[in-house]
């Protein structure tokens, strides 16, 4: 038997198709081992959304051969479609796969002919002809990669839509992903009801522009239509969804939204500047005071709401008083938690030749701060708990203790028992490093 083990960077989206794609290799007889083990192959699903990402992608396609010399390494995904001749550089790469290539990659993989594969020593992608990395601006349809039950956790990533038409002037996705694409209604309800028959009590729906859900199809679906055939689905007990635009969040979206009682009180809203003049020339669509309007509709529809943000600092031409309104900004707000990124230039988008691009120690000095604001918050959410009853889905053992999430995505640890994929109610006694230390009591009822 063949061993084959993958290794994901980025997102949730990402995080799904490695699924799908081990799911191909273990219906082909495989045996799937953890990434440190010595493999016949390993496939790296990159990521290109910072160039940090890039490096991450190539320091992990290098290190293959430390673990296994004689191993093939195949280069997949983002960064693969957008930077083939890059990687075509590196020698220890033997294959390429762009984004569209994930749903049939164990068939690719397979054809490669026997004499093409590395014996003892690494062979260029110059000597090898099947790498195949297509076009995905010309992609038309979601490419389906049909039900996927393989997850390694109690919740499972469900992957509803693709592409984006946004074209943000920082970002480089749209080119690496291609244009919206959604997933039928009834695929997505047929894989969730597989997944409940397999005991996982909580999906993530997601995609690349998720609130862009239902653009592409003739007929007037849109996300909010495909939550509520979810919410239906018997097994299932939370629905969380995954980044989300501020845009989607409107007074009608939210009265049919809340009545839905399996969705989660957590909603992570991509804001990126809390400046409006920085906000136009990240070519975002919407204003501050926008932002702000939806975070107000969702605290008001949801009394305990968690939200979360991305934010970028030391973007081209972002002075010290933008940096300012985005920090009283975010101040306002109130976030629980908030992701920060230091601008990152991407060859290929707009952002990357603008003018004043911005001195890496301010940027540095930028993050700090709002990483800073960022812990301030997330700490008196969270003691605003102390004491308090909640409800948890457990997901895995963490030392000596056992830990998961709330609803509104806090999380919580308890001395370990075995309460795996179960919701178990707890009290919450202390915080330690920002999570939330609880005493499980056996509830009557949830």
């Amino acid at each position: 038997m063949k061993k084959v083990a993958f290794y994901t960077l980025g997102c949730k989206v990402n995080q799904y198709e490695t699924n799908a794609m081990i799911e191909q290799f273990i219906k082909k007889g495989y045996e799937i081992v953890n990434f440190e083990e010595k493999a016949d192959i390993y496939i790296i699903n990159t990521c290109t959304v910072t160039n940090m990402a890039d490096r991450k992608s190539r320091q992990m396609l290098r290190r293959v051969k430390e673990i296994n010399n004689e191993a093939l390494v195949v280069a997949c995904g983002c960064y693969a479609q957008v930077a083939k001749e890059e990687l075509e550089k590196i020698p220890e790469i033997d294959l390429i796969y762009g984004t569209n290539e994930k749903n049939k990659i164990a068939d690719y993989i397979e054809n490669v002919p026997l004499g093409t594969f590395p014996n003892g020593t690494s062979v260029t992608l110059g000597n090898i002809n099947n790498s195949k990395v297509t076009d995905v601006m010309y992609q038309k349809e979601f490419l389906d990669f049909g039900t996927t039950l393989y997850t390694e956790k109690t919740r499972a990533v469900i992957k509803v839509q693709d592409g984006c038409d946004r074209f943000c002037s920082y970002c480089i996705i749209p080119y690496a992903r291609g244009h919206v694409r959604s997933r039928k209604v009834e695929s997505v309800i047929e894989e969730i009801k597989e997944i409940a028959k397999e005991g996982i009590k909580e999906v993530v729906i997601t995609g690349i522009h998720v609130a862009s859900y239902g653009k592409d199809f003739k007929e007037d679906i849109k996300l909010i239509d495909l939550l509520e055939k979810v919410n239906e689905v018997e097994g299932i007990e939370r629905i969380r969804l995954g980044s989300i635009e501020p845009t989607i969040i409107t007074e009608e979206f939210l009265e049919r939204l809340t009545k839905l009682e399996k969705i989660c009180d957590h909603f992570h809203l991509s804001l990126q500047s809390g400046c409006d003049e920085t906000l136009k020339r990240m070519n975002r669509r919407y204003k501050a005071e926008e932002f702000a309007e939806s975070t107000k509709l969702l605290k008001k529809a949801y009394p305990n709401v968690a939200l979360t943000t991305d934010i970028i600092v030391g973007f081209p031409g972002e002075t010290d008083e933008e940096f300012e309104k985005t920090y009283n900004f975010l101040k306002e707000i109130d976030f629980y938690k908030m992701h920060i990124f230091k601008y990152s230039q991407r060859k290929g988008t707009k952002a990357a030749v603008m003018p004043n691009q911005i001195d890496g120690n301010i940027k540095e000095q930028r993050s700090r701060r709002l990483i800073e604001l960022s812990d301030e918050n997330e700490k008196r959410h969270n003691e605003k708990y102390i004491g308090k009853k909640v409800k948890v889905l457990f997901e895995e053992k963490e030392g000596e203790y056992i830990k998961g999430h709330t609803t509104n995505y806090m999380v919580v640890k308890v001395p370990y028992r075995e309460i795996e994929n179960t919701i178990e109610k707890v009290t919450i006694e202390k915080i330690e490093n920002l999570e939330l230390i609880g005493k499980y009591q056996k509830a009557k009822s949830l």
